[in-house]
């Protein structure tokens, strides 16, 4: 059996639509945080979160947790509402605007993200001098 070039075209014309579709149903994942995972910085003002994809602001939910204090052993966690959230044009980065900087301690970025019916979720973590 022979298979005519226009179908050997068609085939492969089909398979290249369904590669965007492919990509968008792959987890969301943060490619880069700013402040990034594990750094120590001062006071910042803002704080940047950029996904592996586009994203509806309406699927991502995030909050900013201050879970430890220089001095205070015990310190129990306490959410940080100071900030308002906006999003670039491509839909990828997050960006939480502070109204005032963090002061020192230990915060988490806390996000979950809902595509496709599959939910996902995880944490930045960074200290402030």
């Amino acid at each position: 059996m022979k298979f005519s070039p226009f179908l050997a075209a068609a085939a492969l014309g089909l398979s290249t639509l369904a590669l965007p579709a492919a990509a968008s149903s792959e987890h969301v994942s943060v490619v880069s945080a700013t402040p990034a995972a594990g750094s120590k910085v001062s006071g910042p003002k803002t704080v940047k979160l950029t996904f592996n994809q586009a994203l509806p602001a309406s699927a991502v939910g995030v909050s900013l947790v201050m879970t430890a204090m220089p001095g205070m052993p015990d310190h129990g966690e306490m959410l940080i509402r100071n900030f308002t959230q906006s999003w670039s044009a491509d839909g990828r980065t997050l960006t939480l605007a502070l109204r005032q900087p963090l002061r020192a301690g230990t915060y988490d970025v806390r996000w979950q993200a809902t595509t496709n019916g599959h939910r996902m979720n995880g944490k930045v973590t960074f200290d402030v001098k």
